[in-house]
């Protein structure tokens, strides 16, 4: 028996998974957290050094689980544009930008300013989530540590190294996120040296390699780490973590919309040509297989900000905030005379907007908890809403969508959602896809399957269908033209509010980015 075991690296945690192909089942799974500050509003770090101390946490307890099972390959998945600048060796010189962090706006503005061809492939700029960005700010504001780093990637590529030894990248990562030219499978090192990152070329891992490809055996000291033993399974090349979701989805060929709800909302697709999408993130060539033009869109800030509601606002604990989505539910559906805008950490899609931030609109004495917390699930099903209307409207076909994620443990949110984007919606039977995807990636690796696609298909499961109630779908269309109203009104107020650098907040633990009512995403 060919068992996997899946890494899956998500914002305030990493869980772990074997899962038994036969099956088609997650068989053991194991979660460990570590720690995210955010010195200045827009910034968030971690330490590198936190992810392998977790890894090793939730791998040995998930092998424990198992019963110490043979594993044949393993695949990571991670977080995007998760940056790191380290030594060689992997020791890291600084904490890492977090992918939320979007210090890098201006550089990130700058960009688009640069007329090279490759830069359509990101929709003509890159976001300040990314790691080209983020590599020009610490070029220009910490050139001490940008001048040492002899390796800037992301988590990704640090945690693959860590366990083999390898410093290759993922054709994913770096067509999606580092200005990769994917249909020339090059880089342009002249883009980086305009954009004022010098060196970064020679910095960013030199190898390249697709989805899938085996990277190298495990090395005897990350198996020792892991709990494996004598174990040297194969380590295939993954990607980022709500990307490989595709895989565990099923949702490769063109007319699937995956929508994975969590931190943050992803939402992708992919299209069989070449064609602009404006307000989403690619169309990428052959980021995930050949022959397939990858397109990213979503939200930075969605369970996110529920999260922050109960927990930090409320103060609630994780059954509190239980019962406040079971009140929240309960409440008549008709107008609250509120407005939420997501815009916590900024806009992906459409506005792609890192200035922008989040408002509370309506207020008034009369508002309780229960009726606040649902305006924001609302907002934040309105904004996902918002990005499937944008992709509609360019002509994108969407036949099924399949959902997964924080949905799953919110039946408030679903239904939000389900109800705003006003189409049926299949729930994945596999909460996690990310660690189903990874399955499908080792067994691609270890030879067990020919193709990511034959893979998918063989590891992915549909559960229930959920339809949209109309006739709260038609008020949820007057909701959006006030949403989008609302943000064009308020985007230079917002502006102004996001240069403001107010005290350094304390350290948030993973509770307060995350918890299981509004699971992960990235």
């Amino acid at each position: 028996m060919s068992l996997l075991l899946g890494l899956d690296f998500g914002t305030g945690g990493i869980r772990v998974g074997v899962f038994d192909p036969e099956r088609r089942a997650i068989t053991a799974t194991a979660e460990a957290t570590y720690v995210t500050t955010h010195p200045y509003p827009g910034w968030a770090e971690q330490s590198p050094e936190d992810w392998w101390a977790a890894l090793g946490d939730a791998c040995r307890r998930t092998l424990e689980s198992a019963g110490y099972p043979t594993i044949a390959g393993i695949a990571v998945a991670t977080t995007a544009s998760t940056v790191v600048a380290c030594r060689r060796d992997g020791m890291p010189l600084r904490p890492a930008l977090l992918w939320m962090d979007c210090r890098a706006g201006d550089e990130a503005h700058r960009t688009g300013l640069n007329d090279h061809p490759v830069m359509a492939q990101s929709g003509g700029s890159d976001a300040a989530e990314w790691l080209v960005p983020k590599a020009m700010w610490l070029a220009a504001h910490e050139p001490e540590i940008y001048d040492s780093a002899e390796i800037i990637c992301e988590c990704l590529d640090w945690v693959n190294f860590k366990l083999t030894g390898r410093w290759v990248a993922s054709r994913m990562n770096a067509t999606c996120k580092w200005n990769y030219d994917g249909a020339a499978r090059r880089f342009h090192p002249e883009l980086y040296e305009a954009f004022g990152a010098p060196g970064l070329g020679d910095r960013l891992p030199a190898e390249v390699i697709p989805v899938g490809a085996p990277i190298a055996r495990l090395s005897a000291e990350a198996a020792a780490h892991l709990g494996l033993g004598g174990q040297r399974p194969v380590v295939a090349q993954g990607g980022i973590d709500a990307h490989i979701g595709i895989l565990g989805a099923d949702t490769v060929d063109p007319g699937n919309l995956l929508v994975i709800g969590g931190t943050s909302t992803v939402h992708l697709f992919h299209l069989d040509a070449d064609r602009p999408v404006p307000g989403f993130w690619g169309a990428y060539p052959h980021a995930l297989m050949d022959g397939l033009w990858l397109v990213e869109g979503g939200q930075v800030s969605a369970g996110s900000v529920l999260t922050w509601l109960s927990r930090q606002i409320f103060q609630l604990d994780a059954a509190g905030t239980q019962a406040l989505i079971a009140e929240a539910s309960h409440l008549p559906s008709e107008r609250s005379g509120l407005l939420v805008l997501d815009y916590f950490m900024g806009n992906r899609t459409p506005y792609r907007d890192p200035h922008l931030r989040g408002a509370i609109l309506g207020l008034s004495l009369g508002h309780d908890r229960a009726t606040i917390y649902r305006a924001a699930v609302e907002g934040v099903a309105l904004a996902s809403a918002n990005v499937v209307a944008q992709a509609l409207s360019l002509g994108v076909p969407i036949d099924r969508i399949v959902s997964a994620g924080g949905f799953s443990r919110n039946s408030l949110w679903l239904r939000a959602t389900v109800d705003a984007i006003g189409l049926p919606v299949h729930m994945a039977a596999e909460e996690n896809l990310t660690i189903v995807g990874t399955a499908a990636v080792a067994a691609t690796g270890i030879g067990l399957f020919p193709d990511l696609r034959t893979a998918a298909a063989a590891v992915a499961r549909d559960g229930r269908l959920v339809e949209p109630d109309m006739a709260a779908h038609r008020r949820c269309v007057e909701a959006l033209e006030r949403y989008r109203e609302a943000t064009t009104c308020l985007t230079p107020i917002l502006h102004s509010l996001s240069m403001q650098k107010p005290r350094a907040t304390d350290t948030v633990p993973r509770a307060a980015c995350e918890e299981a009512p509004h699971a992960r995403a990235s």
